[in-house]
């Protein structure tokens, strides 16, 4: 990963061609990030590589500067929740259906999954979350949506997998104890 390092340094110095070397290098990460949230929603029409596109588009465009990989790929899980929620946002508004639910026909398209309504709780959620506890909810927004693991959200965040285990025991009995009241 010390290419994507080197990419972002020569990115954040204004190089016009490195953020067209970065997709490359990152791509199958973010491509399998993305498959992994989106298999665990069975509501989403949005595609994987949809969803990479977009978020990667949101994340060259934003004229963030990153400090490295852990920076770099918890920008990508923002920006993917962001798409995410911005979709859902927008299947809640009348014209593209309102209330209205897709019925698939077949039963294992039935699987349970985040409906839109959901999706926008849990990113309000989040967004108290970290008003008061901002490593704790970046480390759930890491497992939620992009599906890291407990070491690769510690690594990520660079804690220790023993902090991380803490607080995504409070974060989670956090969001749960609020979901709860929704």
């Amino acid at each position: 990963m010390a290419d994507v390092q080197q990419i972002v340094t020569r990115i954040e110095s204004g190089e016009a061609t490195a953020e067209e070397e970065l997709l490359p290098l990152v791509y199958d990460e973010l491509r399998a990030l993305a498959s992994s949230r989106l298999a665990k929603d069975a509501q989403h029409s949005l595609q994987t590589t949809d969803l990479v596109h977009e978020a990667y588009l949101r994340l060259v465009g934003s004229n963030t500067q990153w400090e490295g990989r852990a920076h770099f790929f918890g920008a990508a899980a923002e920006a993917m929740r962001r798409v995410l929620v911005d979709r859902a946002r927008r299947k809640q508004r009348i014209r593209h259906g309102g209330g209205r639910r897709r019925v698939e026909l077949h039963d294992s398209a039935m699987e349970a999954g985040s409906s839109p309504d959901e999706i926008l709780i849990v990113n309000e959620l989040f967004d108290r979350l970290a008003e008061k506890h901002p490593t704790e909810a970046e480390l759930a927004k890491l497992r939620y949506f992009v599906g890291f693991t407990l070491a690769e959200a510690a690594a990520a965040l660079n804690i220790s997998v023993g902090s991380a285990h803490k607080y995504w025991k409070f974060a989670r009995a956090w969001l749960y104890r609020e979901y709860s009241k929704e």
